[in-house]
């Protein structure tokens, strides 16, 4: 249904966080809530705690004028009788508004040290019962939270009566679900707490039933499939190639490789997932893959999210297959037509036994002789329909998803419910040392870990989550950083970001890693691969902005020779804000504990927008303290499948096979 306003500023605005129908604008879910419940003053107050009082004001406002800002105090009454100095910080228009008759309801922070209180915000009057829980979105700068609340709710008036439920209602009254209607408002609008909890409980059993549903029928439609031309491998020679690498693979390398090629030798299917820490050698696993795919007679295709990878993995395939009658081959959007049209038709002619690229070789024109197996690396960066689409490039092709974000198996189960899960936890070279602190903007820890890293010949990497200034203010942006620190280090430091050419990228990558340009900003494109094993310090700026894991992940960029390195990640904090999720990562190293603590502490609206992940894009159910829907929702999804004869069961079932057939997203219309 199309949005309710015909303002451009609005719907520019909208367009920007990925909304354009009512229906997107009502599952946009608030991130967090404010409470405005009133402070027990009876208590003592704890540094930076969070204050909320209703009273008056019994001193005329001052206004104080600094080299750094304007200072606005006055006396504060509470309606308990006890007097505060309260103090707001570069907001001078307060002297205009605040007055001595009216009562106010002021949030403020509060410093121990100066036994005062900070004003944050404030109310004309009392908070009403009804008033003080408030939903709070991430929304741009130039977007009102008021215009775009007010816009949720005439959605609801306009559309609440044609909003449709989603699940057989056998389970909306055998789990006393709330109708979706109801649920999508009160996560919008809740009058107390219990409406937050309600409303979210059906919101999260709909997405994790769906999401279980869609996964049983992928997994049965793939046990009915079976290769047609089916030729075993030769173990022997899986053996040989093994041991002629130049360096020895870990137990767990051996352990998935046994798995694979044990898979790809059955007449079923092979649909595995490799999860495993940065640097616990995924890559050579998958070549090992490709090798064995090469021994019976059928191509291979390794599909990566970008460029920069791609041919970083066609450099490292052409090496390892040098001594073995294997054409590798490298197909990105970046080669010329004449260029990809000469490696369509050697594709397609069978001339090419390997061929590593983006997501070119699963374009329209590129058709394959005998495609046997299918890698993606990365594979949460690829959407299901996209892998649909290169998995039928051939006839029942054997397919291994990569993952650098690895979660505990009983977890992985619940999240990959159709995929069979390697995992990979011991580093090849051994322990890794990446010595992580949480600094601030202004640390002179970022300027003198440049220079101590230059000194040892190594090179250093600096990440910001947008090319551009954001609208999410408080972020740094690449060129901002770029900025300030090139007029410092000059011919030593390279900008790197998706928007630039493919040559003046790849030139750049290739100075850096050759210690030419040994300061690299640059945006996440470098969490996708790229490997520089002399890299020493990775600077993260606004890393509040990321994940856990995607933090993890960058971080693993550094140390890869196993040496010592360095990563520092960067930030402001407001006296009230909370560092807690940078210094757990700043004091853990284990991956698997780390992706879990990040789907731990991700809220309703943290699975989508501006933070990257490794895992399927829930937007309320949280993985980890919901794990228990999962073993409901399959459950409940077999029961479904075995009562087919169940006109409710049937018309649902059909629905859900209907949306995969048309490779659409499970989502909800108000149709």
């Amino acid at each position: 249904m199309k949005l309710l306003t015909t303002s451009k500023n609005m719907i520019d605005n909208l367009d920007r966080i990925g909304i354009h129908s009512s229906f997107e604008l009502v599952s946009y879910f608030p991130y967090r809530y404010d409470r405005f419940t009133y402070t027990d003053e009876s208590i003592p107050f704890n540094d930076k705690q969070r204050v909320i009082l209703l009273g008056r004001i019994v001193s005329n406002p001052k206004l104080v004028k600094t080299n750094r800002m304007d200072i606005v105090s006055f006396f504060f009454v509470s309606n308990k009788n006890n007097l505060y100095l309260v103090k707001a910080f570069n907001r001078p228009f307060l002297m205009s508004i605040l007055n001595l008759q009216d009562y106010f309801s002021i949030v403020c922070s509060y410093s121990l040290e100066r036994k005062e209180l900070n004003l944050i915000n404030f109310k004309k009057g009392e908070y009403k019962e009804d008033e003080r829980i408030k939903s709070v979105y991430h929304l741009p700068n130039s977007l009102q939270a008021s215009a775009f609340t007010n816009l949720i709710k005439r959605t609801f008036e306009k559309y609440n009566d044609i909003i449709p439920n989603v699940l057989p209602k056998r389970l909306y009254e055998k789990y006393r679900l709330l109708d979706h209607k109801d649920a999508l408002y009160k996560v919008h609008f809740p009058k107390k707490e219990q409406d937050i909890n309600e409303g979210f409980r059906t919101l999260k059993f709909e997405e994790c039933f769906e999401y279980c549903f869609r996964n049983y029928l992928v997994r049965e439609e793939n046990r009915l499939l079976v290769k047609d031309d089916f030729i075993k491998i030769d173990k022997n020679k899986i053996n040989e190639f093994i041991l002629s690498l130049s360096y020895k693979l870990s137990i767990d390398q051996i352990a998935a490789i046994r798995d694979i090629i044990l898979d790809m030798d059955k007449k079923s299917l092979m649909y595995r997932l490799l999860q495993g820490d940065v640097g616990t050698g995924k890559s050579i696993v998958g070549f090992v893959a490709l090798y064995g795919n090469y021994l019976r007679s059928k191509q291979g295709a390794l599909l990566a999210p970008t460029d920069s990878l791609a041919r970083q993995h066609y450099e490292n395939a052409k090496l390892l297959f040098s001594p073995y009658s294997i054409t590798v081959e490298l197909l990105v959007g970046s080669m010329t037509h004449k260029e990809k049209q000469r490696v369509v038709e050697r594709l397609k002619n069978g001339e090419i036994d390997i061929i590593i690229g983006t997501h070119a070789i699963f374009s329209l024109d590129v058709s394959y002789h005998s495609l046997g197996l299918a890698i993606i690396d990365e594979q949460h960066r690829f959407g299901v329909n996209q892998r649909n689409i290169l998995v039928s490039k051939g006839d029942h092709v054997d397919l291994l998803l990569m993952s650098a974000t690895p979660i505990p198996r009983t977890l992985s189960l619940s999240i990959y419910g159709d995929l069979d899960v390697s995992s990979l936890s011991v580093y090849p070279l051994g322990k890794r040392e990446v010595k992580t602190l949480v600094v601030d903007y202004d640390s002179s820890k970022i300027e003198s870990l440049i220079d101590y890293t230059l000194s040892m010949n190594r090179q250093v990497f600096m990440v910001c989550p947008k090319i551009s200034n954001s609208f999410y203010s408080h972020n740094k942006s690449a060129e901002e950083i770029y900025e300030k620190y090139q007029p410092i280090y000059q011919e030593k430091i390279g900008l790197l970001h998706g928007k630039m050419n493919n040559n003046d990228r790849n030139s750049l990558l290739d100075k850096f890693k050759n210690n030419e340009v040994p300061i690299l900003v640059c945006t996440t494109v470098v969490e996708l691969g790229i490997d520089v094993k002399n890299a020493g310090a990775m600077i993260i700026f606004s890393a509040n902005s990321f994940g856990l894991a995607s933090l993890h992940q960058l971080r693993g960029r550094v140390g890869r020779n196993a040496e010592k390195a360095y990563c520092l990640l960067v930030d402001h904090f407001e006296e009230d804000e909370d560092d807690s999720r940078l210094l757990f990562l700043a004091n853990c190293s284990d991956g698997f504990k780390i992706s879990e603590e990040d789907l731990l502490r991700r809220g309703p609206g943290n699975f989508s927008g501006i933070e990257q992940s490794g895992f399927p894009s829930f937007k309320c159910l949280n993985i980890v303290s919901d794990f228990k829907m999962f073993e409901i929702a399959r459950n409940e999804t077999k029961y479904i499948m075995e009562h087919l004869e169940d006109e409710e069961n049937m018309s649902f079932y059909k629905k859900m096979q209907e949306k995969m057939q048309n490779n659409e997203e499970i989502v909800h219309l108000f149709d």
